[in-house]
């Protein structure tokens, strides 16, 4: 679970939004876009989802800075959940990701964008309450978008996690390895209100016993909306909320996620 958790939270990658600059190109909810942040401008991004079956919920903030120019990029995502099952229940921080992006091709400009993502997983979340892997990981993505039309976007990924040594809740040790992949719709139905279809697979191994796994996925579809507030400061704020539904290995699953962004320069740049 706290391996999903942390892949699906990654996932939702940076892009920029400003309010002078076009209609909003923000963070999908669960399908990271493929747009570095422009110099001179950070992104604060909070996310919050709670799933029903299990009352689980999960909270990360990240924080995005150009490195430069929009060639290279570097954050952070801070995890904080709840966690709840048969040998465990416990409120704390999980692992923190520490992210580098590059902008392999086009920019948020371009019909068609490339950006790679590489990010070091710090096990910083207790494993033995289910807050953590208790491994360092290294996780690989490649989010692609491609404007469709003038109203019609769509963000495409592909990626693999790999944690070195996870442990289970017992203490117990192996190497895993997790496959992402996702696809989403954006339909810009206005110049401020973008509406979103998502779908995230995502197929994990889970430490069974000492150096052995298991293998379990997870199959989301999550329909949502964003909307956007722009002030002459450059400011922006992007709320969102979207209504994941489980699917397959899921079925049956359903919760809520609440999305906040806030966008400002950070330095003058030049006109």
């Amino acid at each position: 679970m706290a391996l999903i958790s942390t892949t699906l939270a990654l996932m939702a990658g940076a892009s920029p939004a400003h309010a002078q600059q076009g209609p909003i190109q923000d963070n999908s909810f669960l399908i990271e876009e493929a747009y570095n942040q422009d110099p001179g401008y950070v992104q604060h991004i909070n996310v919050f989802s709670r799933y029903a079956s299990s009352g689980d919920w999960l909270y990360t903030f990240t924080q995005e800075w150009p490195l430069g120019g929009v060639k290279h990029q570097l954050s952070y995502t801070l995890p904080v959940q709840d966690v709840n099952s048969e040998l465990a229940a416990a409120v704390g921080l999980g692992d923190v990701a520490l992210n580098y992006r590059y902008q392999a091709v086009g920019d948020s400009g371009s019909k068609v964008a490339l950006a790679p993502r590489l990010s070091l997983l710090v096990p910083t979340g207790k494993w033995s309450d289910g807050l953590g892997t208790g491994g360092v990981g290294l996780q690989l993505n490649l989010p692609l978008s491609w404007t469709w039309s003038s109203r019609l976007v769509t963000h495409w990924n592909a990626g693999i996690t790999h944690t070195f040594s996870a442990h289970d809740e017992t203490g117990d040790e192996a190497g895993t390895n997790a496959l992402n992949l996702g696809q989403s719709f954006v339909w810009l139905a206005g110049r401020r209100v973008n509406l979103l279809l998502e779908t995230v697979y995502v197929h994990s191994e889970d430490v069974v016993s000492q150096g052995s796994t298991d293998t379990s996925g997870a199959l989301y579809v999550s329909p949502g909306i964003r909307w956007s507030y722009d002030f002459k400061n450059g400011l922006q704020i992007v709320p969102g909320i979207a209504l994941p539904i489980g699917l397959g290995p899921s079925r049956g699953e359903h919760g809520f996620l609440l999305y906040l962004s806030f966008e400002h320069p950070f330095r003058k740049t030049k006109p």
